[in-house]
């Protein structure tokens, strides 16, 4: 049965894109652009619906409160493609860095330009990077909120962290806060498999990590409050779940936090 919902609602859930893509362009395009986000927004709380009611995936969401006034960089853990979009609805005015191919696309390249996303190419360097720069800080300037995945692709449930330290170099440059989200939605909606599965789970929004640090220590710091909620999440969630399939890298986890527990206790 689980196959079948999967499929269900990986139909309905690429329908429901293209389908409201294609109907809505007319409205999206002629609306003013901040005003123009309530139909991608809408489009991300209907698509966490389709998951909801066809396959029963349900999520919590903690610290909303932490979310800071104004510009600041959102640091969520990258697992699945829907990080990508479900926590659209909950943010004022985000803006993504892409790759500059993405632009490219028929529909999803002019939704993107609409919402002056940064396309950027990977390989670039010197002043390419500045340019890129320069306008991220115009639009945090505006008070709107870049979206920055610190490991830089997406990585399976209780994976060893791969930080990238152009995080760290972003904060430095750019002067704003920095908001840590953990989150275990990969767990529901794996990379590299159609399969989706029922349950619920957690994100949490940690306290932003102000503006000012030096680069190597906020560096430290965002690891470490990441990996730390990350894990208690981990173990949370499979606690609630106890029929949620295991991947390895999170099986491997599990056992380093069991072991790591047990050494604590007889210290």
């Amino acid at each position: 049965m689980n196959i079948v919902r999967s499929i269900l609602f990986n139909l309905c859930f690429y329908a429901n894109l293209i389908i409201r893509m294609i109907v809505l362009s007319p409205i999206y395009f002629l609306m003013p652009r901040k005003a123009a986000y309530a139909i991608p927004k809408n489009w991300a709380r209907s698509s966490v619906w389709l998951m909801e009611k066809i396959v029963g995936t349900t999520f919590e969401i903690e610290g909303l409160e932490n979310i800071p006034a104004g510009g600041y960089i959102l640091a969520p853990k990258h697992q699945s493609f829907w990080d990508t979009f479900a926590l659209l609805p909950y943010l004022d005015d985000p803006v993504y860095i892409l790759k500059r191919e993405l632009m490219w696309i028929p529909l999803f390249g002019w939704y993107a330009g609409k919402q002056q996303m940064i396309p950027v190419d990977r390989g670039a360097r010197g002043k390419v990077m500045l340019d890129v720069l320069k306008r991220t800080r115009e639009v945090l300037a505006k008070g709107r909120q870049l979206i920055i995945y610190p490991e830089g692709t997406r990585r399976p449930p209780g994976a060893e962290p791969l930080y990238k330290y152009g995080i760290a170099r972003m904060y430095r440059d750019l002067g704003v806060p920095v908001v840590p989200v953990a989150m275990h939605p990969g767990l529901f909606w794996p990379r590299r498999t159609f399969q989706r599965y029922p349950g619920h789970f957690k994100v949490r929004i940690l306290p932003p990590i102000e503006a000012g640090m030096d680069p190597d220590a906020f560096f430290a710091r965002l690891i470490a409050e990441t990996e730390k909620a990350s894990d208690e999440l981990l173990v949370e969630t499979f606690a609630r779940n106890p029929n949620l399939p295991v991947p390895p890298t999170a099986a491997r986890r599990l056992a380093e936090i069991a072991a790591a527990k047990v050494v604590a206790a007889s210290a």
